[in-house]
């Protein structure tokens, strides 16, 4: 039998789910100051649900789940393969959050601000940044269609990017209304504007002669092609898209978010406008938005509102909007430069000789203050303290003298 993980998932060592259960802990805290309630929803999810949720080129990624027994001996006879699953994995929160909202809003405050941290599945060609098996950490305001749905989730998600030690990053806003508004001046047909999206969405990854071959291989017009190009190369700010666009309201509603957003980050990260944000998903329908964090490739973050996605299941519309940490992302920056969570519990190895009861009652004297293990001393002491202070121990503390704390690296 095999001893490493699946491709594409990862074990973690003790002293990496430490720091994880941290920025988890630390997000969390920041949410709930805002007001927002946690929820959980079931990783599985009718394949109907997943395959109708318009995820853009997540829909390629879907764990497919098979149907069982009788079921799946009956759909094997058909001939048809797509009648061989029944279920699939989540490739994000969004859509089981909608289905979720859809059975539940009887029982739901309105508007509904809720959080949610959890695993999501895509079945991606395994590389650095890019797993099967990742976490999220969403927050979601469903049932209010304001703007200011958009300025608090972007203040918040902020607060918690600087809760974990951030400063610097820069959130990028756009309105795929005025994309849109902006891709028909230019030539495009309007049946066309969310496949041109999902291409102009990789303009960072495949650059703009690929997103120029992605489009012409969609038969997209020369012209159009030609139009977008040469506008983007130029830089487009809002007031420059707006004065393609007919409709006033949707630029001035975009302005007023980044404003507010400006004022509210007085000074400590930047909000800026980039028409060329996209984000994947084909179910966003107004405002999206990410954030870059300097000296990394790949947002951190990111989201938007999806007025239409909950009405997949109800058949009217609830306007929805949220913003998603990338939580794998912000751990991995985390380890590569060597830092800890603000106000995490340090952990202290209590080495003892002797009776067993006595130096546990020892470590419960320190326990208010600190995470402790017990060891007994063992012959070679200077291994178990090298083994401690690389497993992430603050320090160590002999239990017949538990106020003389010794700590690794430097003096507290």
């Amino acid at each position: 039998m095999k001893i490493t993980p699946v491709k594409g998932t990862n074990d973690y060592l003790p002293a990496d789910t430490a720091l994880r259960d941290g920025l988890q802990a630390k997000i969390l805290e920041v949410y709930r100051a805002a007001g927002y309630d946690r929820v959980t929803t079931p990783i599985l999810e009718d394949i109907e649900n997943l395959d109708k949720s318009d995820g853009g080129d997540n829909l390629n990624l879907i764990f497919k789940v098979l149907k069982r027994g009788e079921k799946l001996e009956e759909a094997l006879q058909s001939g048809d393969p797509s009648a061989l699953a029944d279920m699939g994995l989540r490739y994000d929160l969004t859509l089981p959050l909608c289905r979720y909202y859809a059975n539940n809003r009887a029982n739901l405050p309105h508007p509904f601000k809720c959080i949610q941290t959890d695993r999501v599945y895509r079945a991606e060609r395994p590389q650095k940044g890019r797993l099967r098996e990742f976490w999220q950490c969403d927050i979601d305001v469903l049932g209010d269609e304001r703007p200011e749905c958009e300025i608090e989730l972007i203040h918040t998600t902020a607060k918690a990017l600087m809760a974990l030690g951030f400063r610097g990053f820069t959130v990028k806003v756009n309105d795929r209304r005025v994309l849109r508004g902006v891709l028909a001046s230019c030539g495009f047909e309007p049946g066309t504007f969310d496949s041109v999206c999902i291409s102009l969405d990789k303009l960072d990854k495949i650059g703009e002669e690929g997103v120029r071959a992605e489009l012409n291989g969609k038969g997209c017009p020369e012209s159009a092609v030609d139009a977008l190009t040469e506008l983007f190369s130029g830089g487009v700010t809002l007031e420059k898209a707006a004065a393609r666009i007919g409709d006033p309201s949707v630029p001035a509603r975009l302005s007023s978010v980044i404003d507010a957003s400006k004022l509210l980050s007085k000074g400590q990260y930047e909000i800026v406008f980039d028409l060329t944000l996209i984000r994947g998903q084909g179910y966003y329908t107004g405002t999206v938005f990410e954030i870059a964090m300097p000296g990394y490739r790949g947002a951190v973050a990111g989201g938007g509102r999806y007025d239409d996605l909950i009405g997949k299941f109800i058949g009217e519309k609830v306007p929805a909007v949220g913003f998603s940490i990338g939580f794998e992302r912000i751990f991995g920056i985390l380890k590569e430069e060597g830092r800890t969570i603000e106000g995490q519990r340090k952990r202290l190895g209590v080495i003892y000789e002797g009776a067993f009861t006595d130096a546990l009652t020892t470590a419960e004297t320190l326990r208010g203050s600190y995470d402790c293990t017990l060891f007994e001393k063992p012959k070679k002491l200077g291994k178990l303290l090298n083994a401690l202070e690389k497993e992430g121990y603050a320090g160590f503390v002999y239990a017949e003298a538990p106020e003389n704390i010794r700590w690794f690296g430097r003096e507290e």
